[in-house]
């Protein structure tokens, strides 16, 4: 692998994180957090980071509770297209392209930030809030390196006041309630393996992965504040193929289908069988590995240990559209999910096998889609022999928007926080290393260490901030 000096010197970088060159919103963050008790008759003072594809989406959810009053807009790209539509809902809220700006004006008038950016800017903007006391409604997955997710679990620690949700909205539906019910009544038990899918197209596939650079500069639209865009990522010119959702597809930037995906099918097993982190990653195949952006299909192979009285596990990921897993007898039909909200850039397409997942066990096997889709026993003739077991599933009393509001009004707790999401991102950020590097990777779930490749193992604390960017990394 031909990376450049600066990936190499992560680890000794690392030390970077000082307040040498904090900005005037980070200090104000450290001095002096605060979390408003909000009455049970009041509304959650809310602000909106990103408010252009799904972070609009996520905007006009977060507002359709009725539990919110919106108090700022934020968006690198303030006036572009996909930002109109919240900004004509909302023409006479406070407008920022800057959250740091918008953090030192409007601090004591914020409660709770929506966070709907690309994975990689997730961190520095989740950091200032909860070091300022604002709950945080971040997309999944939480961030792009196994450090980050790390220093934010450690955030939300130091801060017990602040309430913490990540955008896998499905871990409030009915898989939810179903997987907790059915591993609680002893019908999801002794599980051995998980086969977990996304095999619909991805935006990278058809490009040619033997390129050898970047694509090559263009000019940013007047609209677009480059310099924030970037975060705290080393520096890139602008290219129509980093913005409004292509930056999934590098690994600078984004994390792939196992990070877009993975927190909506294997979130629910992952929680409620408490697998924890991996041991072992076994990239099996990786079509069109090249140093820049995702494979054109990819089979990871995570290794879980034994947990109490549950026995060790293996997750086998499978993306690609001619990358499917082998389907067990009386699986059935793949129809489209009704569960699987659209995209932003158009309607959900038709795929040979839809996203979701099957889970092998001692005793049965269950097939289940993606989000918030049930689980069901197969084949048809064990659905039926277990009909009469099955334990009554109580109904979501909060969609993943209602709940994360009514947290902040201290009326319910978040499924999601960071404590349960962390771990569950930090998987996905494994993933994202073994398909990097191509490596089989050895992981010490008790130091959170690679041990049998240096160069994998930097890559869990990732590139060293660009400069003023250097303070979000301590907590």
């Amino acid at each position: 692998m031909n990376h450049d000096n600066s990936r190499r010197s992560f680890l000794k970088q690392a030390a970077l994180a000082t307040l040498a060159t904090a900005t005037p919103g980070l200090l104000m963050a450290a001095a002096k957090p605060y979390t408003r008790k909000i009455g049970p008759n009041e509304k959650v003072n809310l602000a909106f980071i990103g408010i252009g594809n799904r972070g609009g989406e996520i905007a006009q959810a977060l507002y359709k509770t009725g539990l919110a009053n919106i108090v700022a807009l934020c968006d690198v790209d303030m006036g572009a297209p996909h930002t109109l539509e919240v900004m004509k809902m909302f023409p006479n809220v406070p407008r920022f392209q800057d959250f740091r700006q918008m953090f030192d004006k409007m601090d004591n008038q914020i409660d709770a930030v929506s966070i709907g950016v690309p994975d990689f800017s997730h961190f520095a903007i989740t950091m200032m809030a909860i070091g300022l006391g604002k709950h945080v409604y971040v997309e999944k997955p939480m961030a792009r390196t196994f450090n980050e997710v790390e220093l934010m679990m450690k955030a939300a620690r130091k801060h017990p006041k602040v309430v913490t949700q990540m955008g896998n909205q499905g871990h409030s539906e009915a898989n939810y309630f179903q997987f907790k019910a059915w591993t609680e009544a002893g019908i999801i038990k002794d599980v051995t393996a998980i086969t977990a899918h996304m095999n619909s197209p991805r935006r990278w596939h058809g490009w040619n992965p033997n390129i050898t650079s970047f694509p090559a500069a263009e000019q940013a639209p007047a609209t677009l504040d480059w310099n924030i865009w970037q975060m705290t990522t080393q520096g890139h010119s602008y290219n129509k193929d980093f913005v409004n959702g292509q930056w999934r597809c590098w690994f600078d930037f984004g994390m792939g289908a196992l990070g877009d995906w993975g927190a909506h099918i294997i979130d629910t097993a992952h929680q409620f069988l408490d697998l924890g982190l991996p041991y072992e990653i076994d990239p099996i195949k990786l079509t069109g590995h090249n140093n820049f952006f995702y494979p054109m299909s990819s089979t990871l192979a995570f290794k879980f240990p034994k947990r109490g009285n549950m026995p060790a596990l293996d997750i086998t990921w499978y993306d690609g559209v001619d990358n499917l897993p082998p389907i067990p007898a009386g699986y059935g039909i793949s129809g489209l999910d009704p569960n699987i909200p659209a995209p932003s850039n158009g309607p959900v397409a038709p795929s040979k096998l839809n996203p979701g997942k099957i889970i092998y066990s001692k005793d049965l096997t269950f097939k289940g889609g993606s989000h918030g889709s049930t689980l069901s026993i197969i084949p048809e003739e064990n659905a039926k022999e277990m009909a009469g077991k099955l334990p009554v599933v109580p109904v979501s009393p909060s969609n993943h928007f209602k709940n994360f509001l009514l947290a902040c009004k201290g009326e319910e707790q978040t499924r999601s926080p960071f404590a349960i999401a962390g771990p569950l991102s930090q998987v996905f950020c494994l993933g994202v290393l073994a398909q990097w590097t191509g490596e089989k990777l050895q992981f010490d779930r008790e130091k959170k260490i690679i041990t049998n490749n240096k160069h994998a193992n930097e890559l869990l604390i990732g590139p060293p901030p660009r400069k003023g960017w250097e303070q979000y990394y301590k907590v």
